[in-house]
């Protein structure tokens, strides 16, 4: 999934990615410690999704604040 998706997704969306990423992430490396692991790539690719995720996620929650902060600055004066 490109940014530019997952700039899009509701924050239920975004709940509901990181869990199905984090449980296959979880599936992988327990296959890897099994030595059953057929893509070893995939890990590294999740790992970057979920990071991309929480990124944008955390971006979202401060441009949130940003712009409360400024219609109660606005509203003050």
């Amino acid at each position: 999934m490109k940014p530019s998706e997952m700039r899009n997704l509701s924050d239920a969306d975004f709940a509901r990615e990181i869990d199905a990423r984090k449980k296959e992430l979880m599936e992988l490396r327990f296959q890897g410690a099994m030595g059953q692991l057929a893509q070893p790539h995939r890990v590294r690719q999740l790992r970057r999704e979920v990071a991309q995720l929480n990124t944008i996620r955390g971006e979202q929650g401060r441009a949130e604040r940003v712009t409360q902060a400024q219609a109660t600055a606005g509203e003050s004066q």
